[in-house]
This record gives C-alpha cells, sequence and structure tokens, in this order.
C-alpha cells in the first residue's frame, strides 16, 4: 500500500461512504476495533448459558471480539447495512393473525443474504484498492466470528435495542449488516446513542418471552433459535407459543417504534420467493425434501433441511385451529422416517384431537 496522509485518508473515507451507497448499501461507518465493552456483554450472556447449542458463538475464544486476531493488522472496520424490508408491518401482522398461514421472517423470503453483500463488499474493497494500491482486507457477512452489531453501533449505523437488534433512528432495523475489515488506519465514525427510552413494546410482545430483560435475550426461548439452530426437539412448553412461525421471528421488530421510519426494499433479489409470504401450512407440509430443496434454492431457509421444516411447521399445524384437512396431513406423516418428525407429529396431531373433543 502506498503512503497515505492523514487528510488523504479523511477523504478515502468520505469516497468509501459514497461507492458504498453507489453498491446499494444505504449507510456505510467506520469504527476502530475496541470492543472491550461488548466483550464483557457477551461474557456474561455466555456464563448465562443463554446461547444454548451455539457452541459456536464460545469457540473462537477472543477472536470474536477482538478483531485483530481475527484478521491480523486491522485496524479499522467498514460496517456497512442494507434495507431488506419486503412487506409492510400489517401485511405482517395479518399474516401472523392467520393460524393457516406459515410465517417465515421477512429477511429469510427471498435470496440468501450472506453471498450478495459479500459480492457488493468484494466490489467495495476493489474500489479502494484502485484508490490506494494493494492493502491488507477482509471481508464478512455474518460468516465468521464477529460482532457484527457492536462493531455497527461503534461506526454510528444504530445502536443496539432492548431486543438485541440494532436499530437506526431514519431507518429502523429491517437491514443487513456487513464489514470489511482493513489495516487502513481510516478516520472513525460517532458512535450511535441509544434511543430504546423508557419503551419496552418488544419485552411484551416476545412470544416465549425470550427478552429476559434490556438488552438480554435467552436464545433458548427464541423463537429464531427454536426454528433455525436448534437440531432436537423443540421444548414442549414452548412448542404451542410459537403459534404459526415455522422459520424465524419478526414480532420484536414489527412492534418497535422505530420502525415507522424503515424503508422497503428496493433490491428484487430480497422479494417473496415462491410466494413464501403468503403460503398455508398444509401446503408446504405436503413439499417432499426434493421440492423443498427445489424452492429453497439460493435461500437461507435450505439450511434447516427438510426434517427440521417438517417439525417446525406441525408445530405450527398442532398450534392452528382444528380441521379435518389438518389432521389427515398430520395421520400421514406418523411413520416418517425420521424419529425428530414423527415425535412432532404425534404432538401436534394429539393437540388437534384434543381441540376438536373440546
Amino acid at each position: 500500500m502506498k503512503s497515505i496522509s492523514t487528510l488523504e485518508m479523511a477523504d478515502l473515507a468520505l469516497q468509501i461512504k459514497q461507492w458504498g451507497q453507489e453498491l446499494g448499501f444505504q449507510q456505510v461507518g467506520i469504527s476502530d476495533t475496541d470492543l472491550s465493552e461488548a466483550e464483557t456483554h457477551l461474557h456474561n450472556w455466555l456464563n448465562k448459558s443463554f446461547h444454548g447449542e451455539m457452541d459456536y458463538m464460545q469457540r473462537h475464544g477472543a477472536k470474536r471480539s477482538r478483531p485483530a486476531l481475527l484478521q491480523e493488522g486491522t485496524k479499522s472496520v467498514i460496517s456497512v447495512r442494507m434495507d431488506y424490508l419486503p412487506e409492510s408491518a400489517d401485511a405482517m401482522s395479518q399474516s401472523l393473525a392467520d393460524p393457516s398461514l406459515a410465517y417465515v421472517s421477512r429477511y429469510a423470503l427471498g435470496r440468501d443474504y450472506h453471498k450478495m453483500l459479500r459480492n457488493r463488499l468484494q466490489k467495495l474493497a476493489d474500489k479502494i484498492q484502485q484508490k490506494t494500491g494493494p492493502f491488507g482486507y477482509r471481508a464478512f457477512v455474518d460468516s465468521a466470528p464477529v460482532l457484527e452489531k457492536a462493531l455497527a453501533e461503534k461506526a454510528g449505523l444504530g445502536w443496539i435495542g432492548k431486543h438485541s437488534n440494532l436499530i437506526n433512528r431514519k431507518a429502523g432495523s429491517w437491514f443487513f449488516l456487513g464489514e470489511i475489515f482493513t489495516d487502513l488506519p481510516l478516520p472513525q465514525d460517532i458512535k450511535a446513542t441509544a434511543h430504546c427510552g423508557a419503551c419496552s413494546a418488544c419485552l411484551k410482545i416476545c412470544p416465549t418471552q425470550a427478552i429476559v430483560a434490556p438488552y438480554q435475550v435467552d436464545a433458548r426461548r427464541c423463537v429464531s433459535y427454536l426454528t433455525i439452530e436448534l437440531h432436537g426437539s423443540i421444548p414442549e412448553d414452548l412448542r404451542p407459543l410459537l403459534g404459526n412461525r415455522i422459520y424465524g421471528c419478526d414480532d420484536c421488530q414489527i412492534i418497535c417504534p422505530w420502525n415507522r421510519f424503515a424503508k422497503m426494499t428496493g433490491e428484487k433479489d430480497f422479494s417473496p420467493r415462491h410466494q413464501l409470504n403468503t403460503r398455508q401450512l398444509l401446503d408446504v407440509f405436503a413439499w417432499s425434501e426434493a421440492e423443498f430443496l427445489t424452492k429453497t434454492e439460493g435461500s437461507a431457509i435450505r439450511r434447516i433441511g427438510h426434517e427440521r421444516w417438517l417439525r417446525n411447521i406441525a408445530v405450527a399445524l398442532g398450534n392452528a385451529a382444528p380441521a379435518s384437512s389438518i389432521i389427515e396431513a398430520l395421520k400421514l406423516m406418523l411413520n416418517h422416517h425420521s424419529a425428530l418428525v414423527r415425535e412432532h407429529v404425534r404432538w401436534a396431531l394429539d393437540r388437534q384431537l384434543e381441540k376438536t373433543a373440546s
């Protein structure tokens, strides 16, 4: 890398932000690598076992909270955000209110964001390199031990809300994050300040009461964890609380008052695929493994596999209003080759029969 003066570095930072917006990011910010405060919060969270079976949260030691250990020579972190909201809060609320519909977290309705954002970050790095010559960097999109929300907060993109998501005063929280770790000594932006105030809407709305205190989420109770991260059986006492949520949960974002400023995405890749925002539970429950793989190709949903897909939908069918069509569909799955699926189907069938008899 050629020598760059402090003044030139400040000019480069402005250019990076402009290039980022030209590439489709709604905001770009720059931070240093001091995450000592976030590291303490992470250790406290892990010590309470709030991470459940997400062993990867503690597997990498201090690399998660000390960027220079993950990417040697890192002096600055460029954080970006990209809006993904595909529909209105009213539309989402209507889907949640209809127990016959399958609710998929809105971030997963379109193309998997990981590869798309990663490609955009690479283009941003290429533009920087054209200006500076070869430099040290590494791009991340939820793909390594990175405290992305803490870094984005330090970069001024928003503050970490009581539900643990990042909130921006002008854009709400419906956005993805990505980072470029770099050895460039770029000037840092001002850390965002918190504006949750006395609001506790997210704590109250959480269907499983996973937000056990402001800024503390017990993942073991979180619907997103239960339907995506958890590989085994969903605890029976939590199953009725999942409602019709078969992949993730958006309740705390839907209720957040700051999301009245959220903007619909202009990215076609984030538009719903295969009508997954309006699908009937019985429809997606009938997908064979081949159909599941075809219709989730290029989607974040595919990562849970067909077995857990059926597990989640079975729970939602157990929570649905009693119907002979649901009972028949569940009976057809009683001999499924997966013991995990059979267990949840049996539970759902018992629930349906109980409701029918009462």
